[in-house]
């Protein structure tokens, strides 16, 4: 079951097997019913997970109730709150199954206990914050430099595999445009084709 995330782990730090392990022992396995929330808004996120099987959206809700999905996290991928993880503050996010999912969840007391007794999985963390900062940076620039065209055409690029997998309400949620603005987009892609 652990499989998977011992070669994400792997992919990105060296690591003996024993440590690695160590800290794959650590997390507790947990399956996720489609539609079902891992995290609501209001609670403290008390973890970090790592998607196993399925698929789920980390999205916030407006004032006026619209969503805006900040990504998605399918196999292979880590989930969190990381400010209500870190800060022990409430969330303002949502994440939801959008498939029956499994997830391997590590909890804060866990990890700290982790980057004391294995010094290399900081390292991990680490390498893996700053991948994330650098997407989330892209994706801002990409969000104030680029049309919602040019912006739809680099998702599908970028997650071919997530394509058939997300409803168009879901794609739009992500992009910051309405469905119905998706879809003249769509049929202006297919039309030019």
């Amino acid at each position: 079951m652990k499989e998977l995330l011992k070669q994400n782990i792997s992919s990105h730090i060296s690591i003996s097997e024993d440590e690695r392990d160590l800290f794959c022992d650590l997390f507790e396995h947990k399956l996720i019913k489609k539609k079902s929330f891992l995290l609501a808004a209001g609670e403290i996120c008390k973890f970090e997970g790592f998607v196993v099987k399925g698929l789920f959206r980390v999205y916030h809700l407006d004032k006026n109730g619209f969503e805006n999905v900040l990504y998605f996290a399918m196999e292979n991928w880590w989930i969190t709150d990381i400010d209500s993880f870190t800060n022990e503050k409430p969330s303002q996010l949502y994440i939801e199954a959008l498939e029956d999912s499994e997830v391997q969840l590590i909890s804060k007391k866990d990890k700290e206990f982790a980057y004391t007794n294995l010094p290399k999985i900081e390292k991990l963390f680490r390498i893996m914050t700053q991948k994330t900062h650098v997407a989330l940076q892209r994706r801002m620039i990409d969000n104030l430099s680029k049309t919602a065209d040019q912006r739809y055409l680099d998702f599908i690029e970028k997650y071919p595999q997530l394509l058939q997998r997300l409803t168009n309400l879901q794609i739009a949620a992500y992009l910051g445009i309405s469905h119905e603005f998706l879809s003249k987009i769509r049929k202006k892609i297919v039309n030019a084709s």
